[in-house]
């Protein structure tokens, strides 16, 4: 999912039309009374004043700040910084702080306060955020716990367990735009440190809505008996995380570049290459440290085009044998490897083509330590079904989720899980979410094994299809002006199905409105073709886009990109049809 898909979307029963002047100007300065920032009470005090003025376009960006509020759901918080509650801002992160430790005293059964951890990246307002957050849940009574410094999102993710915690909140927008920032909520206990799911998201939302509803967020309690943890939360990150995949000898002289995308993911990732025994890449020195204004990148995702032509640079100079990326928050990884057809020499591998390689990885390594009774790979929906081929290889089970970490991370038995957006859970005895640093050393023990081999990265991909198949995916999403749209082009591909795309026929059709394969319902339709491939069509979560997702099997790679192609050519076909 790009950085632009994973804003939260306003709260659908909030109106998006602009108050008449009189209620939005009472709306903005009572929240103006109530703002601790200095920043932004500055901004929202000028927008006030030019509205006042008859400044039409300050009553129409004064409306749109307050054109409901961020919705809180299962991705928890996340939106542009600015004054107002449809932006991420202090007033909002008091609200939700203090909502969540309402949620959680009334969960709470025990004698002793419910535990929370909170943790924070290096974008603009992370740090002020968590420590506002810290107090106010110290305030509240719960024994809070702030991590020692900015830290990667999985490092926060394993506090929750290392802590035996109720509850951990990160304060991040992962790979968003520059402006943007987050809070993202787990849960302990029989959650096991996995991001919140309903119906927990909407209890915690009314909770949220309460505090809110009851007025001014300064006179929430607050105290500043929080704790904050020593080193040796990070310092057991490290050795679970260098335990993953420690150095063998073909890691002995490789040459490899890695970037943190201006994150904070490179002082724990290099601290956990020397205890598990690599070489120090080449990095990318300009997006090496935290820098909340990502100068080098206007959209600071991988996957996003440009973004990584900093780390191929370095890697044609110094001669690299591939490139490993991480997003801002390290929750994600990219790999990258040469490749003569490609612009520039260079090529990213897709999320599908890690994930079936390191789920090719983890099946064998069970395997060849334990009987695989019982043991599971899963995937989300969107991604390659090739990681069902491993697991009937290795006589496993195989579990396909609803997209993101909150459900993959529930995979009964799971081993190893992954998403196509980078995403990918190696360690799931650690660390319950996604994992860009487990995943690099993860991968960085698969590729230094096959090095001493002989073989490259490339050449583990044309093993993993003479092994189990030839797999190619791509995706083809469609932003639309209206979102009616959407829901008209869902409507009609349920009241007539395609018999076919292209010269492919539709053999199966499942709609998850219904609920298929014990899954939630969900607003997705999945098209099984003659031989093999698919085709799932769903609406963005967050965006007006339409999001298609195509897998093929072919006999080859280069039969299998083939009638990718074709089936791309097909789906745009359609889609043109249906206006």
């Amino acid at each position: 999912m790009s950085g632009a898909e994973a804003r939260l979307a306003v709260d659908e029963n909030a109106g998006t039309d602009a108050a008449p002047t009189g209620d939005l100007l009472e709306t903005a300065r009572a929240w103006l009374a109530q703002d601790p920032d200095g920043e932004t009470r500055a901004e929202l005090r000028d927008l006030i004043s030019a509205t006042e003025s008859g400044d039409a376009g300050a009553a129409a960006e004064l409306a749109d700040r307050f054109a409901g509020r961020l919705a809180f759901g299962t991705a928890g918080l996340r939106g542009e910084l600015g004054a107002g509650s449809n932006r991420m801002n202090r007033v909002l992160v008091g609200q939700a702080a203090a909502g969540l430790a309402s949620f959680l005293l009334d969960k709470h059964d025990r004698d002793d306060p419910p535990v929370v951890v909170v943790g924070y990246d290096g974008r603009r307002n992370s740090d002020v955020f968590a420590v506002d957050s810290a107090q106010i849940f110290a305030g509240a009574g719960l024994r809070a716990i702030l991590l020692p410094r900015l830290l990667p999102t999985p490092v926060l993710a394993f506090a929750v367990r290392h802590f035996g915690a109720d509850a951990g909140v990160m304060v991040t927008a992962s790979h968003n735009p520059p402006d943007d920032n987050g809070y993202k909520v787990y849960l302990g206990g029989p959650d096991d440190g996995s991001q919140i799911v309903s119906p927990a998201d909407a209890e915690i939302a009314a909770h949220i809505q309460s505090i809110a509803d009851g007025g001014d967020v300064s006179a929430l309690p607050r105290s500043i008996g929080y704790e904050t943890a020593t080193e040796a939360v990070v310092d057991a990150y490290v050795e679970a995380t260098a335990a993953v995949a420690p150095a063998g000898i073909g890691a002995a002289g490789v040459s490899w570049v890695y970037t943190a995308m201006h994150g904070v993911g490179w002082e724990t990732f290099s601290r956990i290459l020397d205890v598990a025994g690599y070489p120090a890449p080449t990095v990318v020195e300009a997006q090496i440290h935290p820098d909340g204004a990502f100068p080098t990148v206007s959209f600071p995702n991988p996957e996003e085009p440009g973004a990584m032509d900093l780390a191929f640079e370095t890697a044609r100079s110094s001669g690299a044998e591939f490139v490993i990326a991480n997003d801002p928050d390290a929750d994600r990884l990219a790999v990258a490897i040469p490749d003569g057809s490609a612009e520039g020499g260079w090529r990213r591998l897709t999320g599908n083509e890690i994930g079936l390689l390191l789920g090719w990885r983890a099946a064998r390594l069970a395997s060849a330590a334990d009987p695989v009774e019982g043991a599971s790979l899963a995937c989300s929906l969107v991604s390659s079904p090739g990681l069902a081929a491993v697991a009937e290889r290795y006589g496993m089970d195989f579990h396909t989720t609803l997209t993101g970490f909150k459900w993959i991370s529930r995979a009964p038995g799971m081993i190893f899980g992954f998403e196509e957006a980078l995403g990918y859970l190696v360690n799931p005895g650690t660390v319950r979410d996604k994992d860009g640093i487990s995943a690099a050393i993860a991968m960085l023990g698969f590729v230094t094994g096959a090095r001493e081999r002989g073989e490259t990265i490339a050449d583990l991909l044309e093993d993993f299809a003479a092994t189990f198949g030839a797999f190619a995916s791509d995706q083809i999403s469609v932003r639309v002006d209206d979102v009616s749209t959407i829901s008209r082009i869902m409507g009609a591909l349920r009241a007539q199905h395609p018999s076919s795309f292209g010269d492919v026929a539709v053999e199966h059709v499942d709609d998850l409105l219904e609920g298929v394969d014990g899954l939630p319902p969900g607003d997705v339709l999945r098209f099984a073709l003659a031989g093999g491939s698919r085709v799932i069509v769903r609406p963005s979560g967050t965006e007006p886009k339409l999001k298609l997702y195509l897998d093929v099997r072919g006999d080859s790679p280069a039969d299998a990109r083939h009638r990718l192609e074709q089936l791309v050519a097909a789906a745009r076909s359609l889609l043109d049809d249906l206006g």
